[in-house]
């Protein structure tokens, strides 16, 4: 057992992985919660941790979050919905037979460095109750990181409904109230949207406001706008062609009631709505700044505005977390985890993170190009740069990160989709051993 490989999760990060470890005829066991794949994607998963709503659909178009060697099915709309997001998964899983290697309603409870190389992972069979333990040299980390719930706190208290985008499913339940969304993120916008076409009034509550980037621009799928070689251009250009492309598309959007930020566009993970702009100006949405107080059947607001509310919802995002890793081994406080190349545990060898990314485009390529990499340094196929290279280079990440985007917990491990698969890529490529 010694010789093998734990995979934790069979998610769109987790298949990726199997499929990687597969092909580099690797030794391996993956242990997945749910009875099947999919992981946030499987609506309704029996896992207790998938987000996915009844409405969903994904952000990034159906090309750009395809895997490298299966496409999407040619039938599907530029942007899928989540149950067709779920089917290309199980496609994907059963024309590459992983299955097989997946071990089903199973959760990792532990995993637990040892001195003298290797990690001891404990398992319990959510069917039986059985525990297991078992000793392996690598661990790849799958679970995702949009399950655990980030709440903030206001002063105040709250006597109507309150509850994280999270657990949303359906907007009927909140027909004929007054409803605060807060977060203008993706989900904040949607559930704002969706719930507007039942509810009383809804409320929109945002800190900073945030860029509104339609889904489709000239008819054509936003994300494909951005393409490799765009990518390659300085960021100050970058950000004034991606502005004349909204200024002509949407126009201003502060014309329609939803104010401008006063971070730069692509100083923050982007915001896809093809709908905010029209109901805020339809007045079906009505933005709000933060929030003030609680004051029990009311919410104020620091601009000295009230609103009767009868039930929140935050959609304030999501705190990294791996249960069954010890602070010790990794710390994700304020979503920080410092790790070469979003990938490497600098401390702790063959402790890998595939998928632990937020990128701007699709997390399941750059998952897919991740696994593959890890796949050839378990193979001996690459190798690390020494230990002091990984700790200089996870510093000038991070410095980069804070530099660009947002200081918020958010964009801690943002991406820019292409530099970032060229620079995985280049890993593979420059550190390649010699076996000859």
């Amino acid at each position: 057992m010694r010789d093998k490989i734990c995979v934790i999760g069979a998610g769109s990060s987790g298949i990726t992985a199997v499929k990687a470890l597969q092909e580099a005829n690797l030794p391996f066991d993956c242990f997945e919660m749910g009875s099947d794949v999919g992981g946030n994607w499987r609506y309704g998963n029996d896992n207790g941790r998938s987000s996915a709503y009844s409405s969903l659909h994904i952000d990034t178009s159906k090309e750009r979050m395809a895997y490298s060697d299966l496409p999407m099915p040619a039938e599907f709309p530029p942007f899928p919905h989540h149950s067709q997001v779920l089917h290309y998964f199980e496609l994907y899983a059963a024309h590459f037979d992983l299955k097989r290697h997946i071990t089903f309603r199973t959760k990792v409870e532990r995993v637990e460095p040892l001195a003298e190389g290797g990690y001891r992972v404990t398992t319990h069979a959510l069917e039986t109750g059985e525990t297991a333990v078992a000793t392996y040299r690598a661990v790849l980390v799958c679970n995702g990181h949009h399950w655990q719930e980030r709440w903030p706190t206001f002063p105040g208290q709250f006597h109507g409904h309150t509850q994280h985008s999270h657990t949303y499913r359906e907007p009927f339940p909140f027909k004929g109230q007054n409803v605060l969304v807060v977060g203008i993120g993706n989900s904040g916008v949607d559930l704002a949207c969706e719930i507007s076409h039942v509810a009383q009034n809804v409320y929109l509550s945002t800190r900073r406001s945030a860029h509104i980037v339609p889904r489709f621009i000239m008819g054509i799928p936003t994300d494909q706008w951005v393409t490799e070689r765009g990518s390659r251009l300085p960021l100050g250009l970058q950000r004034f062609l991606y502005r004349l492309l909204l200024r002509l598309s949407v126009g201003d959007q502060a014309r329609y009631g939803v104010p401008q930020p006063a971070h730069p566009l692509l100083g923050e993970h982007a915001t896809m709505s093809g709908e905010l702009l029209q109901r805020v100006a339809f007045g079906s949405v009505k933005m709000k700044p933060n929030i003030q107080e609680l004051q029990g059947e009311q919410v104020s607001f620091v601009d000295g505005t009230t609103a009767a509310v009868d039930s929140i919802i935050y959609a304030t995002g999501y705190q990294i977390a791996f249960p069954f890793l010890a602070p010790a081994v990794v710390n994700t406080a304020d979503n920080q985890i410092a790790l070469y190349r979003k990938v490497v545990h600098p401390d702790h060898p063959n402790l890998f993170f595939i998928g632990l990314i937020q990128p701007l485009g699709a997390i399941m390529p750059l998952a897919e190009v991740q696994a593959k990499w890890v796949a050839k340094l378990l193979t001996g196929a690459c190798r690390l740069p020494e230990k002091p290279v990984l700790l200089r280079e996870i510093e000038e990440e991070q410095a980069a990160i804070l530099s660009r985007y947002v200081n918020t917990p958010r964009h801690t491990i943002q991406v820019d989709f292409f530099p970032y698969k060229r620079l995985i890529e280049q890993e593979m490529r420059e550190n390649r051993v010699n076996q000859g």
